[in-house]
Formats: structure tokens, C-alpha cells, sequence
């Protein structure tokens, strides 16, 4: 319950990023705002500072005013309100996280019954797909598809995925994690169609459809909501990777892997410009997890027991 209000409270307040730039801050956070000033102190103070180390060469964007209603986080070295793009990018580090999450449980879902009821040539054909997209280190792969497709998009029968669209990475993302559900449950099925209920089933006629859809998917379903709020953090880490790297979300959009790089060339001027998106992805990845195991201790009582032994 922890980690469930945890991440309902940063989902919240990253939902609020327009009403706070738009009604308290006053700043759109994808324009550059190299000239800007701000009145701080009774004093007007330009947001891009001359810099006075070393040569003096170069601008030092203003740090920390800790005032919620202007720059509480500083600027970054476009002169960007810090904390009004911090909620922004939260928004699509979570959509990302877990619409890739949703898609990835689903499609692995179907895939897992069908390999693990159906078994025989359909289990074999899956199982291989499974095993050639396991081989591939998982960041690797993300980064070689997201290369691919972000010159020219994703051409799907008659839809077209443009390369800055955030559908984009969420199609990657939820590809490449799909193994990493749909084996296990391809195991749980495996177990499951053993059971003598099952076996009851078949020898009563019920067709295939209504055994998954009736017998099987309901035992395999604590297991898939387990699954969900890991992936959601899985997922919103590779994502976070792929923006750090200017291969995931595309400018003007803003996520927290876009921020930490922004904040790469500040690290010793201003260093919060890097750190506020990577404690915030810390605090969203461990709300996740702990959600994760307490769901598990919810669905499998056995488990629990087993750990206080």
C-alpha cells in the first residue's frame, strides 16, 4: 500500500504539470528562453548567468530559487523552468512505462496460453521467437530497433508511425520485454495443463476458447498482475535510457532520460538539473517494485510464508 500511493502521488503530481506552468510558474517549458530574466529578491536577475570560472567564457543558467512559483528548480542552459519540465517529462516516462507494460502483458499473455495449451509445432514456432529475442541483450536490442525506426517511422498495413511519435518507443519497448513475460506463463500453462481439472474439462467436451478463457487464464492471472506494476518500472528504465541517449523521446517532447542528458554538460554548475529526474525515476522504480512484491504476497500466500520462515 506503500509503494501504491507512492506512485499514485508522483503520477498525480506529473499529471498537474500543465496547471503548474501554465497557472503558478508562468513558463512554457519547451521554449528556449535565452534572454529571460526573473525577478528574484527585489533584484531582476538574467536566467542564463555569465560564467565567472576559469576563462568566463559561456552562460551558468541560475540555480535553485526554492520558490514554487518561479524556477524552483533553476533553469537548465536553454533557460528552461527545470521543475515545470521535470513534471512533463514524468508524464511521458509513465505513459511510456505503462502503456509499453500493458501492450507487453497482453501480447505476451496470448502468446503464453497459445505455446502452453496448444503446445506441438505452435509451441516449438514461439518458443524459437522467444529464444532469438532472449539471446539479444535487452538494451542492445532496444537501441538497434530504436536507431532503425527513428529515421523514417513505422509503416504498419496503412498506419504510419512517424519517428517523434511516442507510440514509437512504446511499440519497442513493449516488443522486446514480451519474452521476458510470456516464458513464465508459457510454464505456468505447461503446469496447469496437467491438472486433473483440466483434464475434467477436455473429457467433458468444452472446447479449447472456453478452457483458457474460463479454466486456464484465471490461474494464470495473479501471475500476469504481478507482472504489470514490474514491468511498468522495467520498462519506464529502458525508456529513460533510450531519451538519455536521444534515441527515445524526441525534442520538443520532454521525458526524464531527456533531462538527465540536458543536465549532462551542468553537472558541476548545476547539478539538480541531472539529479531531480534521477531520484524521481529511483522513487517511481522502487514505489513499482515493492507494489510488485506486495502483490505477490497477496496472490500467493505461500510465498509469503515461505519468506517469513
Amino acid at each position: 500500500m506503500a509503494g501504491l500511493a507512492v506512485f499514485l502521488l508522483v503520477v498525480t503530481i506529473c499529471l498537474l504539470a500543465p496547471v503548474y506552468a501554465h497557472d503558478i510558474a508562468h513558463v512554457n517549458p519547451f521554449a528556449s528562453n535565452l534572454q529571460g530574466t526573473i525577478v528574484l529578491h527585489g533584484k531582476v536577475v538574467q536566467l542564463l548567468q555569465q560564467n565567472t570560472q576559469g576563462l568566463g567564457l559561456g552562460v551558468t543558467p541560475i540555480g535553485p530559487t526554492w520558490n514554487i512559483s518561479h524556477y524552483f528548480l533553476g533553469a537548465d542552459n536553454q533557460g528552461r523552468d527545470v521543475f515545470a519540465r521535470l513534471l512533463y517529462g514524468g508524464r511521458s516516462s509513465l505513459l511510456i512505462g505503462a502503456a509499453s507494460a500493458l501492450i507487453c502483458c497482453l501480447a505476451a499473455t496470448i502468446l503464453g496460453l497459445a505455446a502452453g495449451y496448444f503446445g506441438g509445432p505452435i509451441d516449438w514456432v514461439l518458443s524459437r521467437i522467444f529464444d532469438i529475442i532472449w539471446a539479444f541483450p535487452i538494451y542492445l536490442l532496444a537501441i538497434s530497433l530504436s536507431v532503425v525506426l527513428l529515421t523514417s517511422g513505422l509503416q504498419i498495413g496503412f498506419i504510419h508511425i512517424g519517428p517523434g511519435s511516442l507510440m514509437l518507443p512504446i511499440l519497442i519497448i513493449a516488443a522486446v520485454f514480451v519474452p521476458y513475460v510470456a516464458r513464465p506463463l508459457r510454464g505456468i500453462v505447461l503446469s496447469l495443463r496437467e491438472r486433473e481439472f483440466i483434464q475434467a474439462a477436455i473429457g467433458s467436451g468444452a472446447s479449447d476458447y472456453r478452457i483458457l478463457m474460463k479454466e486456464i487464464l484465471p490461474n494464470a492471472a495473479p501471475t500476469i498482475i504481478v507482472f504489470l506494476p514490474l514491468m511498468v518500472a522495467f520498462n519506464m528504465l529502458t525508456e529513460s535510457a533510450l531519451s538519455f541517449l536521444s534515441i527515445g523521446v524526441q525534442p520538443p517532447a520532454a521525458s526524464w532520460g531527456t533531462i538527465i542528458n540536458d543536465g549532462l554538460g551542468l553537472l558541476y554548475t548545476r547539478p539538480v538539473v541531472a539529479i531531480a529526474p534521477g531520484l524521481m525515476i529511483v522513487v517511481t522504480a522502487v514505489a513499482l517494485n515493492i507494489l510488485g512484491d506486495g502483490a505477490r504476497d497477496a496472490f500467493d500466500p505461500k510465498a509469503k510464508l515461505r519468506g517469513s520462515i
